[in-house]
């Protein structure tokens, strides 16, 4: 049987190295996920294994889209950029409708599915990544007229912002605007440009940080934690307790006490607090070094796109790297006081599904564009980089 022109394209072996690295940071993730959770789970529930198992599922599902995005022909990709960016859109307006959107602490942030819930900003961003990547390659030279080249992005940019601001999603706004201006930059928007959107972006999240009383405190417990240990600084300080008390080589897996009850979040957005805790710093900077390679390998392959004259997917991998490691880097920096406290997840290791599955969607296309593009030698790099310049 024929197959379709969209699935299971048949190219050349993926990056094995940027796939292990996947694999061992999913895995890893589960277990810590595991000796985080427990505790709490065990204390909710009644079942220690609760959120590990679920967390278990949601690593299936994200190594089966992983597997299957790295084997979709990259075609494919696209034609859906403007129907995954118009899905996207509907989804976030989801999210405020009674029965189907579902409010947690005041955030209206998921989708109901009755078995799961989908988080529609993490669907965003796959989708604004293909979305930006199209746009900057089809205008060309246009990013540097405001009219024709930035205008449509503003309206875009600034209907995500509203949307996501009243859920509300600092975090992922802030991804937003990165990504936006990242994809501009490299698509060859001129620096005074992006300086003047710098600047502009700049004072609006800072505008948006001090309006809100909540959002002021974390930026001045952030400067200052041991001010008001109990109050605005208790996540951080919590976080920092874990560190201490790891040193080094850390208490041993499994053996952490600061996940019971007293690191909030220890499973989600301080994981790396917990982390820290039993495998110490050694355990760390091994998850920094295997991020730093993975970085490494999504840069190499989108090289190796852009050499081979596609633009759009040396774009998209870009945009890649920077949502996964622009997120470890938050997180590790957040968990580590050396960024205000702000609920980032640490890639492919926090608990949670949609941001898992997403994320894994995005890497599976960069494995893919790895596919079409394989490791050259230094001469056939040299003579495709002749030809795309002789037309």
């Amino acid at each position: 049987m024929k197959r379709p022109s969209w699935w299971l394209a048949e190219n050349g072996p993926a990056d094995t190295i940027l796939w292990w690295i996947i694999l061992v940071l999913l895995g890893f993730g589960l277990i810590m996920v595991y000796s985080a959770s427990a505790p709490i789970a065990q204390h909710e529930t009644g079942n220690p294994f609760f959120f590990a198992e679920r967390q278990g599922l949601y690593v299936i599902l994200a190594a089966a889209v992983l597997y299957y995005f790295s084997r979709i022909d990259l075609d494919f990709w696209e034609r859906m950029t403007f129907p995954l960016m118009i899905i996207s859109l509907i989804a976030l307006v989801m999210v405020f409708l009674p029965v189907i959107g579902v409010a947690v602490n005041g955030s209206h942030r998921w989708i109901n599915f009755i078995i799961v819930r989908l988080q529609p900003s993490e669907l965003l961003k796959f989708a604004l990544l293909l979305f930006l990547a199209r746009y900057v390659v089809r205008k060309g030279e246009l990013l540097g007229k405001f009219k024709e080249g930035l205008w449509p992005i503003f309206v875009v940019l600034g209907l995500l912002g509203l949307l996501l601001l009243l859920q509300p999603d600092f975090g992922s706004f802030a991804m937003v605007v990165l990504l936006t201006g990242v994809m501009l930059f490299l698509g060859g928007l001129p620096i005074t440009y992006v300086l003047l959107a710098g600047i502009v972006a700049g004072g609006a999240l800072g505008i948006l940080a001090v309006s809100a009383p909540y959002r002021l405190a974390r930026i001045t417990a952030f400067q200052n934690p041991w001010a008001d240990p109990y109050g605005a600084g208790f996540q951080l300080v919590q976080s920092l307790i874990a560190f201490g008390r790891g040193g080094i080589f850390g208490v041993g897996l499994g053996d952490g006490i600061m996940k019971y009850f007293y690191l909030p979040e220890s499973y989600t957005d301080f994981i790396l607090a917990v982390i820290g805790e039993e495998l110490g710093m050694i355990g760390v900077w091994a998850l920094a070094i295997f991020y730093s390679v993975a970085c490494w390998r999504i840069y190499r392959i989108g090289r190796r796109a852009a050499a081979a004259g596609d633009a759009f997917f040396a774009l998209f991998c870009y945009g890649t790297l920077t949502w996964f490691g622009g997120e470890a880097v938050m997180s590790m920096g957040v968990n580590l006081g050396a960024l205000p406290t702000k609920g980032f997840a640490l890639p492919l290791i926090s608990y949670g599904g949609s941001a898992l599955v997403f994320l894994c969607a995005s890497l599976g296309v960069v494995l893919a564009v790895s596919r079409r593009y394989p490791a050259l030698s230094a001469q056939q790099t040299e003579q495709m980089q002749k030809e795309v310049q002789h037309g």
